[in-house]
């Protein structure tokens, strides 16, 4: 055996079963210091990961993620936690700014504007250390966000190195203690966005990217209910598996590292999907499995362990005003969210019973705007594209999985009716999540939530009209195709989709997959 796959053995077993260093106290010479006041903050980040994937929220694929339970267990994980929209730059855009993306101007693979305050210029004032591995390009511009020290796509093994996250998270760690600051870490894996391990996709793409520490057969895993259980669907979800092993793997490179610098103690570390699957209904959508995320919350001391929210809703613009607050910094005037320290304490806190999210535009700047809002029991989605001509297009519809359901769509009508919702969708969605999580069933005609229906519309209205959404009229308008097609001509415009299309360059190995 090679020495290399002897390293990769015992890394494996480390992140897995813990260290002997650890259990025996052992821990670097750079760790013996004071305990400082100020809080570090660790912010780790999975991309496309569905929030039911983990085991420890329900997920039933075994043995799946040993790491990110391992967290969940010594701290506090949420049901009701959503990111704001469905799609990866503007998703990070809203952590590290507490606003909604038509109030940052990350509508979509577009800079946040240069006026909005960032969480690292505050925390960078304060005197933290930022860091960043993995997905540096998806906030920007760069200057906005202070990085000490950023490691992007190709130095991370292309975001999918479990080992070359370990390595520099400790460096970065160590750093930290030997300048005496307190730090902001967010380490963002870029699995299990596609392409997915083992697919055609990535052997396409990437060269020596580690396999992870398990690999899943198609028989192993369970579809999820919003997707046909068919042959080709199975095989990718299979994929998506070990994808998803991976990042659990690096989670425990990145955990591994802190543990080992002995900072735990004095870390609130938080764990979070950037938004749900590369699969249909899922990613760029308004669905309960676009936007609910797998959020877990650690702080040794002050988050009591292995306890579970299940009465408030958290949002991505919560972030920046909680690690704000945690770290004693008064935030800036104009963030949307608020801080959630109390539910981290134990306490009830008001202001918590609905979540709203929002859809703008494509990687591809295809404009699909949608608008939700949910509550514990149902979810009200406004889609004013949906013209019955205008086909829905996306990163979801590459790969094994939606050709697949094309294909069968040809001799099934179930499966041919999910294929027509996908790419025409309907102006007014109406689902009760509590008992269809999966959104099989468009409740929007059915006169007995009529009343439900018009409350949560009217909610969605006043919200758009708190937060200046540019959708507000046409909302207004649901029911009048004409004002909603001058409603997406605008939006067309906006997003220049009428100029001529610049010709695609190859893609290659180097450059960042989109989304």
């Amino acid at each position: 055996m090679s020495a290399i796959s002897i390293t990769r053995r015992r890394f494996l077993e480390a992140i897995g079963l813990g260290t002997a260093m650890i259990a025996a106290g052992r821990l670097p010479r750079f760790a013996a210091g004071r305990e400082r006041k100020q809080p570090n903050i660790l912010l780790i980040t999975a991309d496309d990961m569905n929030w039911d994937a983990p085991g420890c929220f329900g997920g039933r694929t075994p043995d799946i993620t040993p790491n990110i339970d391992r967290l969940a267990s010594e701290g506090l994980r949420f049901e009701y936690a959503h990111i704001t929209i469905a799609v990866c730059q503007p998703s990070r855009s809203v952590l590290m700014t507490g606003r909604y993306p038509h109030r940052n101007g990350a509508e979509g693979f577009q800079p946040i504007n240069t006026a909005v305050p960032t969480l690292q210029e505050h925390l960078h004032e304060a005197g933290y250390l930022n860091g960043i591995l993995g997905k540096v390009t998806h906030l920007a511009p760069r200057a906005k966000f202070k990085w000490d020290i950023a490691r992007d796509f190709a130095e991370v093994g292309y975001g999918r190195n479990p080992q070359l996250y370990y390595k520099f998270a400790k460096g970065f760690l160590e750093r930290a203690a030997n300048e005496d600051k307190p730090f902001f870490l967010m380490a963002n894996s870029h699995d299990p966005h596609r392409p997915f391990h083992a697919s055609r996709q990535e052997g396409d793409r990437f060269k020596d990217v580690p396999a992870p520490s398990r690999v899943y057969k198609a028989e192993e895993i369970e579809v999820p209910g919003f997707l046909p259980d068919i042959p080709n669907v199975r095989k990718e979800i299979a994929q998506y598996y070990s994808s998803v092993r991976r990042c659990d793997d690096t989670v425990g490179g990145v955990m591994l590292a802190l543990r080992e610098s002995g900072q735990a103690k004095n870390t609130l570390t938080m764990f979070l999907s950037d938004n749900g699957m590369a699969l249909p209904f899922s990613k760029t959508n308004c669905y309960l499995h676009s936007t609910k995320t797998p959020w877990i919350a650690c702080w040794p001391g002050r988050i009591k362990a292995g306890t579970v929210d299940k009465r408030h809703f958290i949002s991505g613009i919560d972030f920046m005003p909680t690690a704000l607050d945690a770290a004693g910094l008064t935030g800036p005037e104009g963030m949307d969210g608020f801080t959630f320290m109390p539910v981290l304490l134990g306490k009830r806190q008001s202001g918590r019973e609905m979540v709203f999210t929002q859809f703008h535009q494509t990687s591809g700047r295809r404009r699909f705007p949608m608008r939700t809002v949910q509550n514990h029991r149902f979810g009200y989605i406004f889609n004013p594209w949906a013209d019955g001509k205008r086909i829905f297009r996306n990163e979801s519809q590459s790969g094994l999985t939606f050709k697949a359901m094309q294909a069968a769509a040809q001799n099934n009508p179930e499966i041919a009716a999910r294929v027509k919702l996908f790419q025409y969708r309907v102006v007014e969605e109406f689902y009760d999540f509590e008992n269809d999580p999966d959104a099989l069933n468009n409740l929007a005609d059915d006169p007995r939530y009529k009343k439900e229906i018009e409350k949560m519309r009217g909610q969605l209205l006043q919200w758009m009209k708190r937060t200046g959404d540019p959708a507000l009229e046409a909302l207004k308008a649901y029911d009048s195709p004409e004002a909603l097609k001058k409603f997406m001509a605008e939006q067309d415009a906006r997003a220049g989709q009428r100029k001529p299309k610049k010709k695609a360059r190859k893609k290659t190995p180097q450059k960042q997959a989109s989304g």
